[in-house]
């Protein structure tokens, strides 16, 4: 019998058995090249045509993100393409070792058999609930006109749009919003470093956890110290699953456990390489089957800021204003410039393009489609009329960064071009004020999407991208001396 279980890339024709090595890139190609080939045929052949993708995947990323610009049907139209490509091309592995395509598989099916498969452990909180909203920042718990005043700085600054601050002004002013009343958040990878589950915890939420169970622990202790309660799915006495490997039975244990609250549905969880992007389908699987079953669901994703955005004209009108005022000029940058051909401080939204261009090669094709992968299906969604709630996070100084040594020098050095880096533990606090804002705004009905101009607005309101997007460079073409910048702080660290 195969070890290889659940959902993962398919097999190359030669391979002998299941359990050989499973290459990402053609299938990862291929999804991108059919979400864009019925709306711009010139990039879908060169994608396809592609001979080094970790190379070619920053334009092709970007360049699908201008197709997408182009018209609100556009966006819809890619977001449904991409994700019936990834369904088609992926491949679900059951027991016995026979492989279905995902788009094949009798889900609805898997989850009635998967029943009663994981127990339950509840961790009820220990502290009294937090009744305002505190945001930690530089040592200080701010709260109140203290942290509406921030607030307004970071809008001053550009590291925060207005209707960030709109938002989170909101919820400071509705603090019975905060522990989610008639809601419960069943979220995948709930120890995720900028997670909700810590905060909602604080807040009094009611929170279905699910993670690998060397993370259970975590999540125990973030019940402890909180005012809410935890629960975990629990199999021969571990707690915590696999999503990958079963998400029927965790599709199954969510809608078991969820009582009658409005179910949120966060998609929080992250892995290297191609497993982020099993991850993204397995999530995918589970969040629609439960918007089948409970309409109202409400899906919830984060933002990464190196990403590529369709952000409005007022971001691009300040952001080369910027460019005029200092990026274009100055003997050194001019001459890095030159010397880099273009490399180096090169102009920001070139052609007045309406596209931040944010992304980061270090983080890898794979990444790259699989943050892809959850916007399609959070543009699908709102196109569908449901609720999604899906906020860009600044540049944070989490784990994973600091993994890194090119990010976490860039980081360091990021200040230097009007780019502001978050303590983990501000963004996680200004990331959960964005979800319960978006979960509890009480000028929609139930589960209602806003009406939007263009879908891609979901992800440039409310965004918290740290002034990225107003920086005076292509923030890509600042990242190297960013790094030189910043190098003697880590190497003081």
């Amino acid at each position: 019998m195969t070890t290889l279980r659940g959902i993962t890339f398919p097999a190359p024709d030669t391979a002998e058995s299941a359990d050989a090595e499973r290459p990402t890139t053609p299938t990862v190609r291929g999804i991108v090249t059919d979400a864009v080939r019925g709306s711009d045929a010139v990039l879908a052949a060169r994608v396809e045509g592609a001979k080094n993708w970790r190379e070619a995947y920053l334009a092709a990323v970007r360049d699908l993100t201008m197709t997408t610009a182009s018209t609100p049907q556009a966006a819809v139209d890619i977001a449904r393409a991409g994700l019936d490509s990834a369904y088609r091309r992926m491949r679900v592995v059951g027991d016995d070792g026979h492989e279905t395509p995902l788009a094949e598989w009798a889900f609805d099916d898997a989850v009635e058999a998967a029943h009663g498969t994981y127990e339950i452990r509840t961790i009820d909180g220990r502290k009294p609930r937090v009744e305002a909203l505190a945001v930690p920042y530089k040592g200080r718990d701010l709260t109140g006109h203290d942290l509406e005043r921030q607030l307004d700085t970071w809008v001053a600054k550009g590291v925060i749009e207005a209707s960030c601050a709109e938002a989170v002004k909101r919820v400071i002013n509705h603090p019975e919003w905060l522990s989610l009343p008639g809601h419960v958040l069943a979220s995948v990878g709930a120890g995720a470093e900028m997670g909700p589950t810590d905060m909602l915890s604080r807040w009094g939420a009611r929170i279905l956890a699910v993670d690998i169970p060397r993370v259970s622990e975590r999540l125990a202790k973030f019940a402890e110290a909180g005012a809410g309660s935890i629960t975990l799915p629990v199999r021969d006495g571990e707690a915590g699953a696999d999503i990958v490997a079963d998400p029927a039975g965790v599709a199954a244990w969510f809608a078991d456990n969820a009582g009658d609250d409005t179910i949120v549905f966060g998609m929080h969880a992250y892995a290297d390489s191609g497993m982020h992007i099993r991850l993204t389908l397995a999530a995918d699987a589970i969040g629609q089957y439960l918007q089948r079953m409970r309409p109202t669901t409400v899906l919830a994703y984060l933002a990464t800021p190196t990403d590529a955005f369709v952000v409005p004209q007022e971001i691009v009108d300040a952001s080369r204003g910027r460019w005029q005022r200092h990026g274009s000029r100055g003997v050194a940058k001019k001459g890095l410039r030159l010397a880099s051909r273009g490399q180096l401080f090169s102009e920001p939204y070139p052609k007045h393009s309406h596209v931040a261009d944010c992304l980061v090669a270090q983080q890898g094709p794979n990444y790259a489609v699989a943050k892809r992968l959850q916007r399609w299906r959070a543009v699908a969604a709102e196109a569908d009329g449901k609720r999604v709630s899906f906020n860009v996070a600044p540049a944070t100084l989490t784990r994973s960064v600091t993994k890194n040594p090119v990010l976490r020098a860039a980081y360091g050095g990021a200040h230097h071009f009007g780019v502001e880096v978050f303590a983990s533990e501000t963004s996680r606090a200004l990331m959960a004020a964005l979800l319960v804002h978006d979960v509890m705004r009480d000028d929609l009905a139930p589960g209602e999407a806003p009406h939007r101009d263009h879908p891609e607005a979901l992800f440039s309101d409310g965004a918290a991208h740290g002034g990225l997007w107003r920086t005076a460079w292509a923030p890509r073409s600042a990242l190297g001396v960013a790094a030189v910048l910043g190098l003697p702080k880590v190497v003081r660290r």
